[in-house]
Order: C-alpha cells, then structure tokens, then sequence
C-alpha cells in the first residue's frame, strides 16, 4: 500500500526510528529536520495513522520531540516555527 500526498504524487517516508547494534530500537532527539516534519505548522505531533508507524515507533517519535523540546531544539509552540 503506497501512501499519496495531497497532490497525488507519492509521498516520501520520513526514516527516524532506526536499531541499534545490539537490536534495540531508537530515535535521535537531535536530527531535528527529521523531528520537525512528523510535526504540524502548530507544534502538535502527528498521529501515528498519518506517520505510518506503529505503536511502539510512535511512542520513541513522541518521546524524543518532548526531549527535544525541554533541551530546546524544538519549540513547544507555532510562535517560532
């Protein structure tokens, strides 16, 4: 199942949550362009429908936005977007 943007052409997948060496999963706090595209012109986080992860993704992505935030690479709200 291909996924469309808006405009009908296919949209391109956003490859945040990578594996470890030793097989654990994890997301990088720090790659902010990629933490800013899973995020609305607003500062709220996408549902994991539109993102196309699972659960467990989903919950890594939203963890590491939050500590992006508190370390202040992110901002919380659209003011400074």
């Amino acid at each position: 199942m291909s996924r469309f943007s808006r405009f009908g052409g296919p949209q391109e997948r956003i490859e945040v949550v990578r594996k470890s060496f030793d097989g654990s999963k994890y997301v990088d706090y720090k790659e902010i362009d990629a933490l800013r595209r899973m995020m609305s012109p607003n500062g709220k986080i996408y549902g994991r429908k539109r993102l196309g992860l699972s659960a467990q993704d989903q919950k890594l992505v939203a963890q590491a936005i939050k500590r992006a935030r508190f370390m202040g690479l992110l901002p919380f709200t659209s003011a400074t977007l």
